[in-house]
């Protein structure tokens, strides 16, 4: 059962829109438009550059299959490819830029031999007389001989699945849906990967491109987000120190369990009644997740931030961060409300702060329960329409607060842009992560029980570390290590602040929650989708 708590929401959102029980299928028919990728009028509708490299085969280290059927065995070498070019954010711009009406030249050098196309497109208002605007794009591409497509750095693999993003078998066409809902200027980035087959008996032939082209079709109906089937995606882990391996499973899965949101963040796991709550606050709506069997997704809570007549005015007026207090009731960060509330049992909202000092906060954004019932929040203006310039801006920094006993007090307001926030282990320090491009730091601060925080000092700096995302969420596990959502990925930090590696998903997780009956499943808010990886520590959850 459900908390009681959150009953009464529950039973709200059973009169709002339902979801897609299932992911929309790919279209099928003949479209309304065509781009086709392989001409020059094509390529430059998309305002798109196809780039080409070929892929060298090197020697690399790994382990033999161990007792656990794992990679813990003994040192062994083996083969990869180089590059790895899936990635969103890879750098191509040493590539060879090549004709569009050249992909069907020969390349690879032949016989057993790999390759990578990759081209930007950005979608265009119009294609011919077909608005855009809501369209369902299909990306259709033949290589000879196999082909794995790309979209946006994610590669989406199901058991037994064949053609889109996978081989779709010998000479075979590859089509795969690369965005539903188009917006004209929307970028997508496609990278296509060739091999010359049968590979078993490497042919006397080479790699070329015998079709890309983007199939548009009139929007399918299914509106709003869905759940999928749990699929695995790429992940790749950077493991800097061997208490990593401590952490992370030598042969990390994660899965995709949802998609098609505007931005997820603030997932907060319910443990009466086994489901992730998170928030969308793009879209002004709290969802929810039951992993149970294939996994359902629901909307829980609309307009779960702000109700105001301006709301267009905003780009995230909606409920960020997400938890639950001492007796499971539900308790949200509202943006555009610019305030923390908290959801009764009988459905009501009580504000529990929305004024320090007589001044409205800003747009509170993460916040973390202390054992004794003290509430810690972040306070950025990221959920204002300006940021710090927006003229319903009325305190003049961005803080952190402590709602100690029903009094609000400042924590500190030395940071420009506080974001995550956690505690240690034993709730003697907290930390702070600053969304600031030029300063990029998880900072620590020692508390007292009364909320003061003393001796705040830098835990770790990540300022110069390569990426254009600051610190984003944090969480930390029973053993005190850091999860921290910084620069390129998600970085494992140590109790003394050492970096011990950083996952690197298809999507960059902006905020996560430790899920599933043990606390070992770290549930992430990525961008438009919702996915899951199992460690092998638990996390702290309220």
């Amino acid at each position: 059962m459900r908390p009681p708590a959150l009953l009464a929401a529950s039973l709200l959102a059973l009169s709002l829109p339902s979801l897609a029980a299932e992911p929309p299928r790919e279209p099928e028919g003949t479209p309304k438009a065509v781009v086709d990728l392989a001409t020059t009028e094509g390529a430059r509708l998309v305002n798109g550059t196809w780039r080409y490299s070929d892929t060298r085969i090197v020697e690399t280290d790994f382990r033999a299959a161990g007792s656990d059927r794992q990679p813990t065995g003994a040192p062994v070498k083996t083969w990869d490819v180089e590059p790895h070019a899936g990635g969103l954010d890879f750098d191509d711009s040493s590539w060879t830029a090549i004709a569009s009406e050249s992909l069907d030249e020969r390349r690879g050098n032949g016989r057993l031999s790999f390759a990578w196309y990759r081209i930007n497109v950005t979608i265009p208002p119009r294609v011919g007389d077909f608005e855009t605007k809501g369209s369902t794009v299909v990306f259709a591409t033949s290589l000879d001989d196999y082909a794995e497509v790309w979209v946006d750095g994610e590669l989406p693999r199901r058991a037994g699945q064949s053609g889109g993003s996978m081989v779709k078998g010998w000479n075979a066409v590859n089509r795969l849906v690369v965005t539903r809902h188009a917006k004209p200027g929307q970028k997508i980035q496609l990278a296509v990967f060739g091999a010359n087959g049968p590979l078993s008996q490497p042919p006397t032939n080479f790699i070329w491109m015998r079709l890309a082209r983007l199939e548009l079709y009139e929007a399918d109906g299914a509106a709003g987000p869905y759940a999928v089937d749990p699929h695995e995606v790429n992940v790749d882990v950077v493991r800097l120190d061997p208490a990593l391996d401590e952490i992370v499973p030598p042969n990390p899965k994660v899965y995709k369990l949802a998609d098609g949101f505007q931005f997820t963040e603030g997932p907060i796991w319910v443990k009466d009644g086994g489901h992730l709550l998170f928030s969308d606050p793009n879209a002004n709506t709290i969802y929810e997740y039951e992993p149970k069997e294939s996994g359902r997704l629901s909307v829980f809570k609309e307009r779960s931030g702000y109700q105001g007549a301006d709301v267009a005015e905003y780009g995230q007026p909606g409920s960020n961060g997400l938890t639950l207090d001492r007796e499971g009731r539900l308790v949200v960060n509202e943006h555009g409300n610019h305030r923390v509330s908290r959801l009764e049992k009988n459905g009501a909202l009580t504000v529990l702060a929305d004024r320090f000092e007589g001044k409205r906060l800003n747009s509170p954004n993460d916040l973390v329960y202390r054992s004794d019932g003290a509430l810690f929040f972040t306070d950025p203006p990221f959920g204002l329409p300006e940021f710090e310039k927006d003229p319903r801006k009325e305190l003049p920094y961005s803080g952190v607060f402590a709602l100690v006993k029903g009094k609000l007090k400042i924590v500190t307001k030395e940071l420009t842009g506080p974001n995550g926030i956690a505690f240690s282990p034993d709730e003697k320090r907290l930390y702070v992560g600053n969304w600031d491009e030029k300063k990029k730091v998880v900072m620590r601060y020692d508390l007292a029980s009364d909320g003061t925080a003393t001796n705040g000092t830098v835990f770790f700096d990540m300022t110069s570390a390569r990426g254009e995302d600051a610190i984003d969420g944090i969480k930390v596990d029973v053993k005190g290590n850091l999860y921290v959502s910084g620069p390129g990925g998600l970085w494992i930090l140590s109790p003394e602040g050492k970096h011990l590696g950083t996952i690197v998903a298809s999507r960059h997780p902006h905020n996560f929650a430790w899920g599933d009956d043990d606390g070992k499943s770290l549930y992430l808010c990525a961008k438009a989708g919702l996915y899951r990886i199992r460690l092998n520590v638990a996390g702290i959850r309220p």
